[in-house]
């Protein structure tokens, strides 16, 4: 059995037997990969009225626990939302009622964002059906090989960097 990735490197392996291509069966395969997934989990946040970001900070607001309430700066740590989307996303939730920002006691000039009711009631909904596509997305992978791959994946983001303080 061979996939498009099997293809290309084939191919380079005839034009350009010089080089050694096989980076290209992992990072060829994980972006193909990304971008099926990608199309996927959209698919599902639509069907709810978000986007990847705003799926994002409502989750991240609500895994936090009771309060449900974070700093911008916190949120930012603790999402997949860069720093320069945090203001706009929030912006656009507030707008729809899904958090509130108030005024940080501690701090006059911060404030803190927390998941309304509304924002609770629809990231709870949501969440069951973003964890759905996601099992139908690996439905191809056995127990011991998703946790395989999910430790290699960490490894390999752990060496580029992406750790937890």
């Amino acid at each position: 059995m061979a996939d498009h990735v099997d293809f290309i490197l084939k191919q380079w392996k005839k034009e350009r037997p010089d080089l050694d291509a096989s980076p290209m069966a992992i990072i060829g395969r994980l972006t193909r990969l990304a971008l099926r997934v990608d199309t996927e989990l959209r698919r599902t946040f639509e069907a709810h009225g978000l986007d990847r970001s705003s799926f994002d900070v409502l989750a991240t607001l609500r895994r936090s626990g009771a309060p449900f309430r974070l700093t911008p700066a916190e949120l930012m740590r603790a999402s997949m939302v860069t720093s320069g989307a945090v203001t706009q996303r929030l912006d656009r939730l507030e707008e729809r009622r899904l958090v509130k920002r108030t005024p940080n006691e501690s701090d006059g000039r911060g404030v803190y964002v927390t998941l309304t009711e509304k924002g609770r009631a629809l990231i709870d909904e949501t969440l069951p059906h973003h964890i759905e596509t996601e099992n139908r997305l690996l439905v191809g992978l056995t127990k011991s090989q998703r946790t395989a791959l999910a430790d290699t994946l960490r490894t390999m983001l752990e060496s580029l960097g992406d750790k937890t303080e």
